[in-house]
């Protein structure tokens, strides 16, 4: 009796929960910004990117873009129009999912975890002409705070690169 109660204590203290989702790093640096769209700077915008199973999604809030050249920070908050979400998918996901009116039954959501703080870094320059007005807008994510389902607290997360978007 003694060995069978050694053996359940060992196996009680070996085993693990692989069940955790264990977000170590956001790695969209080298992939393109997406959108459904063509950008409107007076209403919210929907900016996505996909690295296979995961998303990085970023929903602007209207008028946070501008036709003005320079550089501004944008603090999101809970409080504030715009946010950023990470989606963990049980299969490869495409745009599809993003763009279609109903989007498809597969992949799914395994994981959504929306961000809590973030600060991005807008940089906006002019690329057209006096008769056509064009802006490009280059968008880089200096932190992001996720809190898992978990509540563990991930923070510090910087995707160098968002992207650049352009608006007329």
């Amino acid at each position: 009796m003694k060995k069978l109660y050694i053996v359940f204590i060992f196996i009680f203290i070996s085993s693990c929960d692989d069940g955790d989702l264990q977000i170590e790093s956001l790695d969209f640096d080298d992939v393109s910004v997406q959108t459904c769209t063509a950008i409107d700077i007076a209403q919210a915008n929907t900016l996505f990117k996909i690295n296979d199973d995961e998303s990085l999604i970023l929903i602007l809030g209207a008028n946070v873009l501008t036709q003005e050249e320079g550089s501004i920070t944008v603090e999101l908050t809970s409080s504030t129009s715009s946010t950023i979400v990470y989606r963990l998918f049980s299969d490869t996901v495409t745009s599809d999912y993003f763009c279609d009116d109903i989007p498809p039954s597969t992949p799914t959501v395994l994981d959504e975890i929306t961000a809590t703080e973030a600060t991005l870094t807008i940089t906006t320059t002019s690329t057209g002409t006096v008769d056509a007005p064009e802006y490009e807008h280059n968008i880089q994510l200096n932190t992001i705070s996720l809190i898992t389902s978990s509540n563990q607290r991930i923070t510090d997360l910087a995707v160098e690169e968002f992207g650049t978007v352009t608006s007329n």
